[in-house]
């Protein structure tokens, strides 16, 4: 393990939104796949040499931003999985500011417009795919969940080691 290893970046959210989301990835996602806890990601690959300038510049920016609500809006199909898509202005700003203070570092995902979700479920066959929503679908409905702050990651490789959890407002 070394610094140069990718940092990812996911929502915090509000523990029991947490606990819902996670308990539908461990029932649907591939036991042997399923490596990391359920996740909002924000950004998929930033520079683990640059971990220190990252967690400075989250810390600032966290304490500045109070905590807000976002809405689980719908499920989205994946082809081979299954998520839940959020909806959020507060969201949608906090990571195009990131995104302009990192620019120069981004990969094309992470510089593509965001679509927030959460996946339940993937690598699985299209079937399977399709009647995990199916089922999700007589059951879903809209929900509002709390972003408590950032969460940053070391990839590595396959699992994630959790680097630091930032709280909005300090």
């Amino acid at each position: 393990m070394s610094a140069s290893e990718p940092l990812i970046l996911t929502l915090a959210f509000d523990g029991a939104t947490f606990a819902r989301l996670d308990a539908l990835r461990r029932q649907y996602f591939p036991p042997e796949r399923n490596q990391v806890p359920a996740h909002l990601t924000l950004f998929h690959a930033l520079p683990g040499e640059s971990g220190l300038q990252i967690r400075r510049e989250l810390a600032d920016i966290c304490r500045r931003q109070p905590p807000f609500s976002l809405q689980a809006t719908g499920l989205r199909s994946l082809g081979y999985g299954v998520a839940i898509a959020f909806s959020s202005p507060e969201l949608v700003q906090l990571r195009q500011t990131l995104a302009r203070e990192w620019r120069d570092w981004l990969t094309a995902q992470d510089s593509a417009k965001i679509a927030p979700h959460v996946t339940v479920q993937n690598k699985v066959g299209a079937d399977v795919a399709r009647a995990t929503l199916r089922a999700l679908e007589a059951e879903f409905r809209p929900f509002t969940a709390g972003a408590e702050g950032l969460t940053l990651w070391r990839y590595l490789g396959g699992p994630w080691r959790l680097e630091k959890t930032f709280r909005f407002g300090g």
